[in-house]
């Protein structure tokens, strides 16, 4: 049997000792990365890796192989913790959505439909309360999942200056003979 590798392990559910045993999206993000087989590689963002290692468990296994791209996309976005913050903050946000959006809300009280929707977890859990958020899951709710994803991708990506974002331009010199 050949090895194991990044190119031909199949994300599945859970925590696993090695890539023999299978990998989740962010065991595979730590084998990308080259870092130690770890579902919390270092060079991933903790709230953007609470996330997907919450949702990877979640879903179905066909949904998650759609995960195998985020794990090479997630791998060098540790950043300042402002950054992290504005990913945790858009992470609750998207929450009190997806809670909102439930049919519960139709036959509670006025009072108590915004009970729990603006719960603070801890940064390294909020991941798990926005998956815990899904009402359930369909492919409306996978798309969305993983549309939010890119989205928190872009948090705290340093926008381009107009320099580096516009081609150069060349002079027009006129030379006459």
């Amino acid at each position: 049997m050949s090895p194991v590798t990044y190119q031909t392990i199949k994300l599945s559910k859970g925590k696993h000792t090695s890539p023999e045993d299978g990998a989740c999206v962010m065991e595979l993000a730590s084998m990308l990365a080259g870092e130690q087989f770890s579902d919390h590689p270092a060079s991933v963002c903790p709230v953007i890796g609470s996330f997907l290692r919450a949702y990877n468990d979640s879903v179905d296994d066909s949904r998650r192989q759609d995960l195998y791209a985020f794990a090479s996309k997630v791998v060098g976005t540790r950043t300042s913790s402002e950054a992290q913050r504005a990913r945790a903050e858009r992470l609750l946000n998207w929450a009190v959505e997806m809670r909102q959006r439930r049919w519960t809300r139709y036959f509670l009280p006025p009072r108590l439909r915004t009970v729990g929707l603006h719960r603070q977890p801890p940064m390294d859990a909020v991941g798990t309360h926005a998956v815990h958020a899904i009402p359930r899951h369909t492919e409306e709710t996978h798309a969305e999942a993983l549309a939010l994803i890119d989205e928190l991708l872009t948090i705290g990506v340093p926008e381009p200056s107009a320099e580096t974002a516009a081609p150069a331009r060349t002079r027009r010199v006129d030379v006459t003979v």
